[in-house]
């Protein structure tokens, strides 16, 4: 199979490499009407948010049957993890929850040209019946103690949120501990010194 190399170690299918190129045009053409991203990283989809959402993928468990991403905006991580499962977790459904309509509308649209086969949901996370998702990802969404709160509601009972989180991960995790519970494995970011992944389990009320 012909491959390309994300980053050191993570190497994809010419396909699926050629999708997530398909995905940054989108993005950039996208973001001009309805604002995606900040237009200061217009120009750096690729690492700000593609490669920086696809060291992700490797913390995903074995058997992962929903994988929810909360708050998806522009698609990052969801719109990644989607198509970066395609190839080698087909298995795994994906759920984006976004309730700005255009963003969602954004995200419908990037489902349907790249053939992904996820759902997109326009709505708040609280009104939700409770998803009982494996995965749970949130990235940008709010500090870590709200986030919790939303995860708690829909998480499965052995699964897992991926937290991506930048120069505040220390203090967020301090100020959750104060009315949370739960297991924490912090990984450094390959692409911000100061930020990390946070992988979050057996999360209880204080």
């Amino acid at each position: 199979m012909d491959e390309v190399q994300l980053y050191d170690g993570h190497n994809v299918s010419r396909e699926t490499y050629e999708k997530l190129r398909a995905y940054e045009a989108l993005v950039q053409k996208w973001t001009r009407k309805i604002n995606l991203i900040s237009s200061s990283n217009i120009d750096d989809v690729w690492n700000r948010h593609i490669i920086d959402s696809t060291q992700l993928y490797p913390l995903m468990p074995d058997n992962t049957k929903l994988w929810a991403d909360f708050g998806s905006g522009g698609g990052f991580p969801g719109i990644v993890m989607a198509i970066l499962a395609a190839e080698r977790s087909a298995e795994t459904s994906f759920l984006l929850v976004e309730s700005d309509q255009r963003k969602a509308t954004f995200l419908r649209t990037v489902n349907r040209e790249l053939d992904l086969g996820l759902k997109v949901n326009a709505q708040r996370t609280e009104s939700l019946d409770s998803l009982q998702a494996d995965v749970i990802s949130a990235r940008a969404f709010m500090p870590l103690d709200g986030i919790l709160s939303h995860v708690y509601s829909h998480i499965a009972q052995n699964g897992q949120a991926i937290l991506p989180k930048g120069r505040r991960a220390k203090a967020e995790i301090q100020q959750a501990k104060k009315t949370w519970r739960f297991d924490l494995k912090a990984i450094p970011s390959i692409t911000d010194p100061e930020a990390s992944i946070l992988v979050i389990e057996r999360i209880e009320r204080v």
